[in-house]
């Protein structure tokens, strides 16, 4: 897969509106759907495999290895039932790509590209197993673009992506409690975009793709 660091217009940007309106009306729903149980609040670190790929045929670049950290709330419909947000500090992008200046006709190989986002997933949380210690979830999540960079000349691309970056977040993890309101906890958590993060491209969809294996704490506020 060629990416470059100038591209031509392609014309297919996709809207973030739709699921802006998803989130609110989700999260309305729910405050309002049953009487409030509990509040846990936790911390993550983690380590991210990510990368892009085509969203018709899937092909991909070379992962990069990278790191995030978060936040999250949870609120509690049940033991079993809760809606889950989180902040993230996402480190993203893709290793072992090139970049080919028209200017100056110059082109570089083995470069990784780093794209820096704070993401925000909404998910749905299922807590399961006979003591609901394992948990699984799905929603969308929407992510800001902090900075994007390359290694081969340290460059701001800023300007060649997209801003705002969406798609579907989902995981897997498993509690382990220290007291009455301190759990730690691991869990496997991946984000599949579905947004174009080029400005401009004259190839298909190009998406990001993150898996992530993350520590972290919980706490319980009544």
């Amino acid at each position: 897969m060629a990416f470059y660091k100038h591209f031509n217009i392609k014309g297919k940007i996709m809207k973030t509106i739709v699921l802006f309106v998803v989130i609110a009306i989700f999260t309305f729903g729910s405050v309002n759907a049953q009487e409030k149980k509990n509040v846990e609040l936790g911390v993550n670190f983690g380590l991210n495999i990510s990368n892009v790929s085509d969203i018709d045929s899937y092909d991909a670049t070379s992962s990069k290895i990278s790191y995030n950290i978060g936040a999250s709330g949870e609120y509690y419909f049940s033991n079993r039932w809760g809606l889950k947000a989180k902040l993230i500090y996402d480190r993203k992008g893709w290793a072992d790509g090139f970049i080919y200046d028209w200017d100056i006709d110059l082109f570089a190989e083995n470069v990784d590209f780093r794209l820096n986002y704070l993401t925000i997933p909404i998910m749905v949380n299922w807590h399961f197993g006979s003591t609901r210690k394992w948990y699984l979830n799905f929603g969308p999540y929407v992510g800001f673009l902090v900075n994007a960079t390359e290694s081969w000349s340290e460059s701001d691309l800023n300007d060649s992506f997209q801003s705002v970056d969406f798609g579907l977040s989902y995981g897997i993890g498993y509690k382990f409690p220290l007291n009455d309101t301190t759990k730690l906890f691991v869990e496997y958590d991946a984000q599949s975009g579905l947004s174009e993060i080029f400005k401009f491209s004259e190839l298909e969809t190009i998406r990001n793709g993150r898996s992530s294996f993350n520590i972290g704490a919980l706490f319980n506020i009544n």
